[in-house]
């Protein structure tokens, strides 16, 4: 009797040691760091202290994604790094420092957010990624910027660079109201909430890139956050954006909350970034 299935079998195990040897052939991406790389020119001794950015890279492929990473700390403190959990991906991972409260106010910082994201688009292609693959993402404070200089265009406009090129936004637990910190300069106090042009809500539209929205678990958030978030998703599907989620991360709180979220920013690139 003959055995129809012999042909599919054989079919099937060159196939696979064809991948295999696929596989085995492709190199392992290698990466280097640069560091301290000024991206605003000009400007006062501040200015030129904490404009400047470090950037994490492939050298042995081409076209990879790049993450703007902007980091937390209530647009008061902290510094920029590279979140060891965005390493050995396939993509960049640019860092970002950018001016402080009490020593600017806004919207300083985020003329510095946008000004680090049109740095990227003007000279990541030099590195070997792609133009059309910039993702910008951050915690807290740093999630607050993405959305900012993601929804209201004029602040990357003024660096001629249509907003609508970043290949998607992923704030982790940004304010999506005018920040704490816009609202104490003004001598608002913290439990008053404002939306106004300094609040990413007030810049809802449809046609913003596609946008992932991570907070920690409601119950143990800062204040309002998760709710703060869910009403911006709410009012983007009201308005039509196409490409838009949202997820809660149970049992962890705002700090925590970052090292949990990596996992779903890695996944979202490769996803969108297929795409592009």
């Amino acid at each position: 009797m003959l055995n129809h299935k012999a042909p599919l079998v054989l079919f099937l195990l060159v196939s696979l040691l064809c991948r295999l040897a696929s596989a085995q052939e492709e190199p392992k991406p290698e990466y280097q760091t640069i560091s301290d790389i000024p991206y605003r020119k000009g400007g006062d001794e501040y200015m030129r202290e904490r404009c400047r950015l470090d950037i994490y890279y492939p050298t042995n492929i081409r076209q990879f994604p790049t993450v703007v990473w902007f980091h937390g700390g209530g647009l008061t403190g902290g510094e920029g790094s590279i979140p060891s959990a965005l390493k050995g991906h396939g993509i960049a991972v640019i860092a970002v420092n950018y001016r402080l409260s009490p020593k600017v106010k806004s919207p300083a910082y985020v003329e510095d957010a946008a000004a680090a994201v049109a740095w990227a688009f003007q000279n990541v292609e030099t590195y070997g990624g792609s133009g059309r693959r910039i993702f910008v993402s951050g915690h807290s404070a740093g999630g607050y910027l993405t959305s900012m200089i993601g929804f209201d265009k004029r602040w990357l406009k003024a660096h001629q660079i249509d907003a609508n090129r970043i290949a998607g936004l992923i704030p982790y637990s940004g304010h999506t109201i005018t920040h704490f910190t816009v609202r104490a300069e003004r001598g608002i106090d913290g439990k008053q909430p404002i939306i106004d042009a300094m609040a990413p809500l007030f810049h809802v539209r449809n046609d913003a890139p596609p946008t992932l929205l991570i907070t920690g678990d409601r119950e143990l958030e800062m204040l309002g956050r998760y709710e703060e978030n869910a009403y911006f998703w709410r009012m983007l599907q009201e308005v039509g954006h196409p490409n838009a989620e949202l997820y809660e991360l149970d049992g962890f709180n705002h700090g925590q909350m970052a090292e949990a979220a990596h996992p779903l920013l890695i996944r979202f690139i490769r996803k969108v970034g297929s795409q592009k």
